[in-house]
């Protein structure tokens, strides 16, 4: 248990997950780890080594889901009336021939707000991730849909997230299939400069993720997608986390236990690293 008073550890913070889409995909999985008490996690560089992390209530600071569909979820979050934990909810403009498995659009915007509704509009972070441009996917694309998805999901966020595209040697071929290109350092100035300006006039704070360049200028924050501070609030139980040294340089996250497995995402975005 958390004592009072003092800032400590209370727990771990759960990610579930930056590897594969677990609401979407392997909720089933999810739920019976946490029927059972805990979760076995395999290091993706050592099979030999395996985490097991205890799931009980008093022993997890929170969850936080990384999803573009969780709606496999939305049936069984009274699963989750004894812990504290929120969803980082991505949902970009692109077609199946990027993100080749997801559901229509619509769809999806629909899956966000019936969650906002359900646990609160302050638990459902929107994620803008990644912007990348192509011969046939410029800036005025992303803004105009930007523009739109806020539009849409005003009232059940109050945050959106957003990053640019990295580039890993795993994905290089495909992306260059695809005529995907560097964006330049004008061109993400541009972008951020008109995503906080749609932001703002749809009452929504926004972040950068990771990125290495300053956009205060423009009231963009660099963003803390694992947010102690958020749990924190939302528990009510008084924690200190420090930052997660196996993240990249310019990432803002608190440390956590990471679940789940590399290579087993079913949504085969073209751009993914976890593939």
């Amino acid at each position: 248990m958390c004592s009072g008073g003092k800032k400590t550890h209370c727990g771990n913070i759960i990610s579930v997950s930056r590897r594969t889409d677990i609401p979407a995909y392997y909720s089933d999985w999810f739920f019976n780890c946490l029927a059972e008490g805990y979760v076995e996690t395999v290091n993706p560089f050592n099979r030999r080594q395996i985490r097991y992390t205890p799931l009980s209530p008093d022993d997890v600071q929170g969850f936080v889901f990384w999803s573009k569909n969780p709606a496999p979820m939305l049936e069984r979050l009274n699963l989750l009336s004894d812990y504290h934990y929120y969803f980082l909810f991505t949902l970009n403009p692109y077609g199946n021939d990027i993100e080749i498995n997801l559901p229509p659009k619509q769809t999806i915007i629909d899956t966000f707000k019936t969650l906002s509704d359900a646990i609160g509009a302050d638990r459902v972070i929107w994620r803008y991730d990644p912007v990348l441009l192509s011969n046939t996917i410029g800036m005025d694309f992303h803004i105009d849909n930007f523009g739109e998805t806020a539009r849409q999901l005003s009232g059940y966020t109050g945050k959106v997230i957003f990053s640019y595209i990295d580039y890993y040697k795993k994905t290089e071929a495909t992306l260059e299939a695809l005529r995907i290109k560097t964006l330049e350092t004008e061109q993400r100035i541009a972008i951020a400069e008109n995503f906080s300006r749609i932001a703002q006039s749809r009452g929504l704070a926004i972040e950068s993720c990771a990125e290495d360049i300053d956009l205060s200028g423009y009231n963009i924050a660099p963003a803390r997608c694992i947010d102690s501070v958020l749990l924190e609030r939302l528990s009510g139980r008084p924690s200190e986390y420090g930052k997660d040294k196996r993240q990249r340089a310019f990432c803002g996250c608190a440390a956590s236990v990471d679940i789940g497995s590399y290579r087993s995402c079913r949504t085969g975005c073209v751009y993914c690293y976890a593939k």
